[in-house]
Protein backbone atom coordinates (compact mmCIF):
# COMPACT_ATOMS: atom_id res chain seq x y z
CA UNK A 1 0.00 0.00 0.00
CA UNK A 2 1.27 3.12 -1.00
CA UNK A 3 1.61 5.70 2.10
CA UNK A 4 -0.73 9.01 2.32
CA UNK A 5 -0.21 12.20 4.16
CA UNK A 6 -2.89 11.06 6.97
CA UNK A 7 -5.83 14.00 8.73
CA UNK A 8 -6.67 12.24 11.45
CA UNK A 9 -9.53 12.72 13.35
CA UNK A 10 -13.37 13.86 12.06
CA UNK A 11 -14.96 16.94 10.49
CA UNK A 12 -18.39 16.58 9.04
CA UNK A 13 -18.64 16.99 5.45
CA UNK A 14 -15.09 16.72 5.07
CA UNK A 15 -12.82 13.27 4.29
CA UNK A 16 -10.26 12.31 7.14
CA UNK A 17 -7.63 10.27 6.15
CA UNK A 18 -6.03 8.16 8.97
CA UNK A 19 -3.35 5.14 8.25
CA UNK A 20 -2.85 4.44 12.00
CA UNK A 21 -4.85 2.11 13.45
CA UNK A 22 -4.84 3.72 16.94
CA UNK A 23 -6.41 7.29 15.34
CA UNK A 24 -9.27 5.54 13.58
CA UNK A 25 -10.01 3.10 16.43
CA UNK A 26 -9.87 6.05 19.01
CA UNK A 27 -11.96 8.75 16.31
CA UNK A 28 -14.89 6.04 15.70
CA UNK A 29 -14.60 5.22 19.65
CA UNK A 30 -15.12 8.60 20.32
CA UNK A 31 -18.24 8.70 17.52
CA UNK A 32 -19.71 5.87 18.63
CA UNK A 33 -20.04 7.49 22.21
CA UNK A 34 -22.04 10.64 21.13
CA UNK A 35 -24.25 8.04 19.81
CA UNK A 36 -23.33 7.91 15.91
CA UNK A 37 -24.18 4.85 13.45
CA UNK A 38 -20.79 4.31 11.95
CA UNK A 39 -21.01 2.45 8.67
CA UNK A 40 -18.26 0.38 7.44
CA UNK A 41 -17.59 0.02 3.49
CA UNK A 42 -14.15 -2.25 3.04
CA UNK A 43 -12.50 -1.93 0.30
CA UNK A 44 -8.98 -3.33 -1.49
CA UNK A 45 -8.64 0.12 -3.48
CA UNK A 46 -8.87 0.28 -7.19
CA UNK A 47 -12.74 1.70 -6.86
CA UNK A 48 -15.02 1.61 -9.46
CA UNK A 49 -18.73 2.00 -9.93
CA UNK A 50 -19.48 -0.76 -8.18
CA UNK A 51 -17.86 0.64 -5.04
CA UNK A 52 -19.92 3.86 -5.89
CA UNK A 53 -22.53 1.69 -5.31
CA UNK A 54 -21.77 0.33 -2.08
CA UNK A 55 -20.92 3.70 -0.78
CA UNK A 56 -24.30 5.10 -2.01
CA UNK A 57 -26.28 2.75 0.08
CA UNK A 58 -24.15 3.10 2.58
CA UNK A 59 -25.15 6.78 2.95
CA UNK A 60 -28.92 6.06 2.82
CA UNK A 61 -28.80 4.04 5.99
CA UNK A 62 -30.10 6.83 8.40
CA UNK A 63 -27.64 8.44 10.58
CA UNK A 64 -24.78 7.18 9.01
CA UNK A 65 -21.03 7.93 9.43
CA UNK A 66 -19.24 6.04 6.45
CA UNK A 67 -15.84 5.10 6.77
CA UNK A 68 -14.23 3.34 4.05
CA UNK A 69 -11.29 1.13 4.13
CA UNK A 70 -8.57 0.73 1.31
CA UNK A 71 -6.03 -1.93 2.21
CA UNK A 72 -4.52 -4.84 -0.25
CA UNK A 73 -5.08 -7.80 2.37
CA UNK A 74 -1.83 -9.81 2.31
CA UNK A 75 -3.48 -12.71 4.06
CA UNK A 76 -5.97 -13.29 1.94
CA UNK A 77 -3.67 -14.52 -1.67
CA UNK A 78 -2.53 -18.00 -2.00
CA UNK A 79 -0.69 -16.29 -5.16
CA UNK A 80 2.22 -13.92 -4.37
CA UNK A 81 2.31 -13.01 -8.04
CA UNK A 82 -1.73 -12.19 -7.76
CA UNK A 83 -1.06 -10.26 -4.49
CA UNK A 84 1.94 -7.96 -6.61
CA UNK A 85 -0.23 -7.57 -9.50
CA UNK A 86 -3.45 -5.89 -7.52
CA UNK A 87 -3.95 -2.84 -8.19
CA UNK A 88 -3.18 0.37 -6.19
CA UNK A 89 -4.81 3.74 -7.31
CA UNK A 90 -4.71 5.61 -3.54
CA UNK A 91 -4.92 9.36 -4.71
CA UNK A 92 -8.01 8.40 -6.87
CA UNK A 93 -9.66 6.10 -4.52
CA UNK A 94 -9.12 9.01 -1.97
CA UNK A 95 -10.85 11.21 -4.68
CA UNK A 96 -13.66 8.86 -5.14
CA UNK A 97 -14.39 8.41 -1.43
CA UNK A 98 -14.31 12.77 -1.48
CA UNK A 99 -16.62 12.62 -4.59
CA UNK A 100 -18.82 10.50 -2.48
CA UNK A 101 -19.08 12.39 0.57
CA UNK A 102 -17.26 9.64 2.70
CA UNK A 103 -16.27 10.83 6.03
CA UNK A 104 -13.26 8.55 6.95
CA UNK A 105 -10.80 6.63 5.05
CA UNK A 106 -8.65 4.00 6.89
CA UNK A 107 -5.43 3.27 4.59
CA UNK A 108 -3.01 1.24 6.74
CA UNK A 109 -0.12 -0.60 5.82
CA UNK A 110 0.08 -4.31 6.26
CA UNK A 111 2.47 -3.84 8.96
CA UNK A 112 -0.06 -1.58 11.05
CA UNK A 113 -3.00 -4.51 10.15
CA UNK A 114 -0.60 -7.12 11.18
CA UNK A 115 2.16 -6.10 13.49
CA UNK A 116 2.74 -9.52 15.50
CA UNK A 117 2.13 -10.93 12.12
CA UNK A 118 -0.58 -13.73 11.31
CA UNK A 119 -0.61 -15.90 14.44
CA UNK A 120 -4.30 -15.46 15.10
CA UNK A 121 -6.99 -16.39 12.66
CA UNK A 122 -10.69 -16.36 12.40
CA UNK A 123 -11.39 -19.68 10.59
CA UNK A 124 -15.32 -19.85 9.03
CA UNK A 125 -15.89 -23.22 8.83
CA UNK A 126 -17.58 -25.06 6.22
CA UNK A 127 -19.11 -22.62 4.62
CA UNK A 128 -15.57 -21.41 3.53
CA UNK A 129 -15.29 -24.65 1.76
CA UNK A 130 -15.29 -24.97 -2.01
CA UNK A 131 -15.61 -22.54 -4.64
CA UNK A 132 -13.71 -19.54 -4.16
CA UNK A 133 -12.74 -21.37 -0.55
CA UNK A 134 -10.35 -23.81 -2.83
CA UNK A 135 -8.07 -20.94 -2.83
CA UNK A 136 -5.57 -22.10 0.40
CA UNK A 137 -6.69 -19.87 3.39
CA UNK A 138 -8.25 -16.81 1.00
CA UNK A 139 -11.66 -16.90 2.93
CA UNK A 140 -9.18 -17.20 6.64
CA UNK A 141 -7.84 -14.06 5.47
CA UNK A 142 -11.01 -12.40 4.57
CA UNK A 143 -12.64 -13.31 7.81
CA UNK A 144 -9.60 -12.21 9.65
CA UNK A 145 -9.51 -8.58 8.18
CA UNK A 146 -12.86 -8.33 8.32
CA UNK A 147 -12.84 -8.77 12.13
CA UNK A 148 -10.07 -6.40 12.71
CA UNK A 149 -11.39 -3.73 10.69
CA UNK A 150 -15.23 -4.03 12.49
CA UNK A 151 -13.42 -3.84 15.68
CA UNK A 152 -11.18 -0.91 14.63
CA UNK A 153 -14.00 1.05 13.15
CA UNK A 154 -16.67 0.13 15.94
CA UNK A 155 -18.95 -0.17 13.44
CA UNK A 156 -22.55 -0.75 13.44
CA UNK A 157 -23.28 -1.88 10.06
CA UNK A 158 -20.83 -3.27 6.70
CA UNK A 159 -22.35 -2.97 3.59
CA UNK A 160 -20.93 -5.09 0.82
CA UNK A 161 -21.00 -6.38 -2.66
CA UNK A 162 -22.94 -9.49 -3.64
CA UNK A 163 -20.36 -9.90 -6.47
CA UNK A 164 -18.54 -11.66 -3.92
CA UNK A 165 -21.19 -13.54 -2.80
CA UNK A 166 -19.62 -16.68 -0.77
CA UNK A 167 -17.58 -13.71 1.44
CA UNK A 168 -21.13 -12.51 2.03
CA UNK A 169 -22.36 -15.26 3.33
CA UNK A 170 -19.39 -15.73 5.49
CA UNK A 171 -19.31 -12.28 6.74
CA UNK A 172 -22.79 -12.72 7.80
CA UNK A 173 -22.08 -15.74 9.53
CA UNK A 174 -18.86 -14.18 11.26
CA UNK A 175 -21.10 -11.67 12.67
CA UNK A 176 -23.85 -13.94 13.83
CA UNK A 177 -21.88 -16.75 15.60
CA UNK A 178 -19.43 -14.08 17.16
CA UNK A 179 -21.96 -11.94 18.87
CA UNK A 180 -21.13 -8.63 17.00
CA UNK A 181 -23.73 -6.36 17.47
CA UNK A 182 -23.40 -5.05 13.53
CA UNK A 183 -26.12 -5.64 10.23
CA UNK A 184 -24.72 -6.69 7.26
CA UNK A 185 -26.18 -5.02 4.39
CA UNK A 186 -25.70 -6.67 0.37
CA UNK A 187 -25.75 -4.26 -2.18
CA UNK A 188 -26.47 -5.83 -5.89
CA UNK A 189 -24.16 -6.86 -8.44
CA UNK A 190 -23.19 -3.47 -10.47
CA UNK A 191 -22.94 -4.47 -14.68
CA UNK A 192 -21.45 -2.37 -17.38
CA UNK A 193 -23.66 -1.90 -20.31
CA UNK A 194 -22.84 -5.61 -21.82
CA UNK A 195 -23.41 -7.51 -18.51
CA UNK A 196 -20.11 -8.05 -17.44
CA UNK A 197 -19.91 -7.89 -13.42
CA UNK A 198 -17.70 -4.73 -12.79
CA UNK A 199 -14.40 -6.04 -10.76
CA UNK A 200 -11.29 -4.27 -9.88
CA UNK A 201 -9.54 -7.23 -12.23
CA UNK A 202 -11.02 -6.15 -15.46
CA UNK A 203 -8.63 -3.67 -16.03
CA UNK A 204 -6.34 -7.00 -16.54
CA UNK A 205 -8.10 -7.95 -19.54
CA UNK A 206 -7.10 -7.28 -23.01
CA UNK A 207 -9.62 -5.86 -25.51
CA UNK A 208 -10.41 -9.48 -26.89
CA UNK A 209 -10.55 -11.29 -23.18
CA UNK A 210 -13.02 -8.41 -22.15
CA UNK A 211 -15.37 -9.25 -25.09
CA UNK A 212 -14.61 -13.41 -24.52
CA UNK A 213 -15.91 -12.38 -20.48
CA UNK A 214 -19.24 -11.17 -21.33
CA UNK A 215 -20.30 -14.99 -22.17
CA UNK A 216 -20.08 -14.99 -18.48
CA UNK A 217 -23.37 -12.93 -17.74
CA UNK A 218 -25.13 -14.24 -20.82
CA UNK A 219 -24.51 -18.33 -20.16
CA UNK A 220 -26.29 -17.09 -16.61
CA UNK A 221 -29.19 -15.47 -18.41
CA UNK A 222 -29.69 -18.96 -20.51
CA UNK A 223 -29.32 -20.80 -17.68
CA UNK A 224 -31.89 -19.82 -15.72
CA UNK A 225 -34.38 -21.03 -18.24
CA UNK A 226 -32.93 -25.05 -17.44
CA UNK A 227 -34.37 -23.83 -13.73
CA UNK A 228 -37.59 -26.30 -14.41
CA UNK A 229 -35.25 -29.40 -14.67
CA UNK A 230 -33.23 -28.80 -11.50
CA UNK A 231 -30.22 -27.26 -10.17
CA UNK A 232 -27.78 -29.66 -11.86
CA UNK A 233 -29.48 -28.87 -15.69
CA UNK A 234 -28.59 -25.30 -14.52
CA UNK A 235 -24.95 -25.78 -14.18
CA UNK A 236 -24.65 -27.86 -17.32
CA UNK A 237 -26.31 -25.22 -19.51
CA UNK A 238 -23.82 -22.52 -17.60
CA UNK A 239 -20.78 -24.87 -18.32
CA UNK A 240 -21.77 -25.65 -21.99
CA UNK A 241 -22.23 -21.69 -22.88
CA UNK A 242 -18.89 -20.63 -21.50
CA UNK A 243 -16.81 -23.79 -22.80
CA UNK A 244 -18.46 -23.09 -26.08
CA UNK A 245 -16.57 -19.85 -26.52
CA UNK A 246 -13.33 -21.23 -24.93
CA UNK A 247 -13.57 -19.71 -21.74
CA UNK A 248 -11.60 -22.26 -18.82
CA UNK A 249 -14.53 -22.86 -16.61
CA UNK A 250 -13.13 -22.99 -13.06
CA UNK A 251 -16.70 -23.78 -11.66
CA UNK A 252 -20.39 -23.75 -12.34
CA UNK A 253 -22.31 -24.52 -9.17
CA UNK A 254 -26.14 -24.02 -7.80
CA UNK A 255 -26.24 -23.92 -4.28
CA UNK A 256 -28.90 -22.89 -1.95
CA UNK A 257 -28.78 -18.91 -1.47
CA UNK A 258 -27.15 -19.71 2.42
CA UNK A 259 -24.54 -21.98 0.19
CA UNK A 260 -25.84 -25.38 1.40
CA UNK A 261 -27.17 -27.52 -0.71
CA UNK A 262 -29.29 -26.30 -3.49
CA UNK A 263 -33.09 -27.56 -3.02
CA UNK A 264 -34.70 -29.16 -6.39
CA UNK A 265 -37.85 -25.97 -6.09
CA UNK A 266 -36.97 -22.64 -4.41
CA UNK A 267 -34.44 -19.95 -4.23
CA UNK A 268 -30.98 -20.82 -4.97
CA UNK A 269 -27.86 -19.40 -6.03
CA UNK A 270 -25.69 -19.62 -9.52
CA UNK A 271 -22.16 -19.46 -9.29
CA UNK A 272 -19.56 -19.08 -11.65
CA UNK A 273 -15.52 -18.70 -11.48
CA UNK A 274 -13.63 -18.65 -14.88
CA UNK A 275 -10.11 -17.90 -16.42
CA UNK A 276 -10.59 -15.30 -19.72
CA UNK A 277 -7.46 -14.02 -20.69
CA UNK A 278 -5.22 -15.02 -17.83
CA UNK A 279 -7.90 -13.62 -15.44
CA UNK A 280 -10.02 -15.24 -13.18
CA UNK A 281 -13.35 -13.74 -12.69
CA UNK A 282 -16.83 -14.54 -10.66
CA UNK A 283 -20.02 -13.59 -11.16
CA UNK A 284 -23.32 -15.36 -9.42
CA UNK A 285 -27.45 -14.63 -9.88
CA UNK A 286 -30.17 -15.93 -7.83
CA UNK A 287 -31.99 -18.47 -9.79
CA UNK A 288 -35.87 -19.98 -8.48
CA UNK A 289 -35.05 -23.26 -9.36
CA UNK A 290 -38.20 -25.78 -10.96
CA UNK A 291 -39.36 -21.88 -12.05
CA UNK A 292 -38.93 -20.14 -15.47
CA UNK A 293 -37.34 -16.81 -15.19
CA UNK A 294 -38.81 -13.71 -15.18
CA UNK A 295 -39.91 -12.19 -18.92
CA UNK A 296 -37.11 -11.14 -20.94
CA UNK A 297 -34.88 -13.06 -19.22
CA UNK A 298 -32.97 -10.63 -17.16
CA UNK A 299 -31.24 -11.41 -14.45
CA UNK A 300 -33.16 -11.46 -11.37
CA UNK A 301 -31.98 -8.80 -8.31
CA UNK A 302 -29.76 -10.30 -6.15
CA UNK A 303 -31.02 -10.80 -2.11
CA UNK A 304 -30.27 -8.34 0.27
CA UNK A 305 -28.89 -9.99 3.33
Amino acid sequence: MMSTTANPGFAAGELRVHDSVETFAATTRALRKTGKRIVLVPTMGALHAGHRALLRAAHRLPGAVVASSIFVNPAQFDNPEDFEKYPTTLERDLEVLRDEGVSLAFTPSADAMYPYGTRTMVHPGSVAEGLEGDRDGHFVGVATVVSKLLNVSHATDIVMGEKDYQQLVIIQQLVTDLNMEVTVHGVPIVREHDGLALSSRNVRLDPDARASATTISAAMTAALYKATNGPRAVEEEARRIMEDEGIDVLYAVVRGKDLGPAPDHGEGRLLIAAMVGGVRLIDNTGVMLGELPSEGGELPEMVTM
